[in-house]
């Protein structure tokens, strides 16, 4: 045991620190040089006054620090050091759903819940969260919202935060701060009955200080506690699909539907993509492509609590006769695959194994932000980097993702490889970096810039770095927080 080890236990004698070898090795990186990346332990707070003394230990001792709130796998490399000596935080221990409320159709939850425990004691209130596609059963909800992955409800979302509302946050500095409506933790029911309900994100004052931890990678502090906005649990709910052979055949019918708030759940996704979600397993996938169309439209409706089934069905009549009017069919079922099935399948985490990595075991995102006209020129140029390097383009899941109400989009390419082929592996790392390059040149917003995006982006903005280091040195001035992440 370390010196570090023993002086932290001394600190925080309640929380759990762990050293075991297999668990530190999940967290390794290689080497920078001839330095090992991996963590020197893992702590486990039990609660916030617990993460405050971790993060002044650190800021004391000057020890990296890398919170993870989600289980393994870790796909993204937002939560592997890229410091030595790095200590992982591990917040999964703190999963309380603290109140769920109602009225104000909001829920106050810690960072270790995940959307497999949230879920179910929402809909007992009578409430849902809108959920990303089909997350991971161990997946933190309140990581996944910082992150910003995209939902499928985007008539739901209102800003690209959204439903994340008030945050409680301890800066790399060590100070405890509460965000938007966040001092008001409405732990008390007296506080809800005063209406002191932390509803709302933005501010305190002009500033909305729960941008500076989104999409931060965990470098600027960590989030111990949130208010997330809900909605009412559908009594009548119903999934279509609009198939199509040209995705620029379904572009202006998604488009109206966004424009008049129709669809619940809307986004595309191209054959592959559909039957990775469908397919149970690897010896599945072929057999379902083949009777899949090319692309298809997933339109979900659903009729609240007031005249459900009146609700949707007078939209299932709308929808129908717009899709009639640009040449699609509107229907519930694509083969052999059904609208109620699916539909029951996205509102739930997903099984095992994981849908990305069913094809061939592993899997690696490009991801970014467009608008929803633009994309069939980026699946184009993704299809090309692809023949290029011979990797089979048919292999390539396409999602696309209409966010903040249809202004943006968010273009996903799911690409599968086979980890144990070193002829694959090298492929498909060539093949994020050549077309990550290219799509930003073709004008894609790397929103989330991990990993190789990261440089790629900051970069080409050399005022958006100057700011955004700025912003981390008042808020972790002995940059503490998993440094080497985005700019930093």
């Amino acid at each position: 045991m370390n010196g570090k080890m023993t002086d932290l236990m001394n600190i925080v004698k309640e929380a759990e620190i762990i050293d075991d070898p297999a668990v530190i090795e999940s967290f390794a990186h290689g080497y920078r040089g001839d330095v090992p990346m991996r963590p020197m332990f893992m702590v486990k707070p039990k609660n916030t006054d617990e993460v405050q003394k971790i993060v002044r230990w650190a800021n004391e001792t000057c020890t990296p620090l890398v919170p993870v709130s989600s289980g393994a796998p870790h796909l993204r490399g937002g939560t592997v050091p890229t410091a030595p000596g790095s200590v992982i935080v591990d917040l999964s221990g703190m999963d309380r759903i603290v109140k769920v409320d109602r009225r104000n159709r909001l829920a106050l939850i810690e960072p270790g819940v995940t959307y497999t425990t949230l879920g179910p004691e929402l809909k007992r209130h009578g409430l849902r969260i809108a959920m990303p596609l089909l997350p991971r059963k161990n997946k933190s909800v309140l990581t996944s919202l910082l992150e910003r992955e995209p939902v499928v409800s985007p008539r739901y979302q209102w800003n690209m935060m959204e439903p994340l509302r008030a945050l409680e946050i301890i800066w790399g500095n060590g100070d405890k701060f509460y965000s938007g409506g966040g001092v008001f933790r409405g732990e008390k029911e007296e506080d809800w009955k005063r209406g002191l309900v932390p509803v709302w994100g933005p501010g305190p004052g002009q500033l909305d200080f729960y941008k500076f931890v989104s999409a931060a990678q965990g470098s600027m502090g960590i989030v111990t506690w949130a208010s997330v906005k809900c909605e009412v649990y559908p009594e009548c709910r119903k999934l279509f699909f609009v198939p199509a052979d040209r995705l620029e055949e379904a572009i202006e019918f998604v488009y109206l539907l966004l424009r008049y708030r129709f669809g619940d759940e809307l986004f595309l996704m191209n054959k592959s993509c559909l039957a990775y979600v469908h397919a149970r397993n690897a010896d599945e996938l072929e057999s379902v492509k083949d009777t899949l169309p090319s692309w298809a439209v997933v339109v979900g409706i659903t009729g609240g609590h007031i005249l459900s089934k009146d609700r949707v069905e007078a939209r299932e009549k709308d929808i129908r006769d717009i899709a009639r009017g640009f040449g699609l069919k509107f229907i519930p079922q694509l083969r052999s695959l059904s609208g109620k099935e699916f539909g029951e399948r996205i509102m739930r985490p997903c099984e095992e194994p994981y849908w990305k990595s069913r094809y061939s075991g592993e899997v690696q995102e490009v991801f970014f932000l467009t608008t929803l006209d633009r994309t069939p020129g980026f699946v184009a140029a993704m299809n090309e980097e692809a023949d290029g390097l011979e990797y089979p383009a048919e292999r390539i899941g396409v999602y696309l993702q209409p966010v903040h109400q249809g202004v943006g989009c968010h273009c996903e390419f799911i690409i599968p490889f086979d980890p144990d082929s070193r002829m694959d592996t090298r492929k498909t790392e060539e093949l994020i970096r050549k077309s990550s390059l290219r799509l930003s040149d073709q004008g894609a917003f790397f929103s989330r810039p991990y990993g190789i995006w990261a440089d790629m982006v900051y970069d080409r903005d050399a005022g958006t770095k100057t700011a955004t280091k700025k912003i981390k040195e008042i808020f972790d001035p002995n940059n503490v927080m998993n440094p080497g992440k985005l700019c930093f």
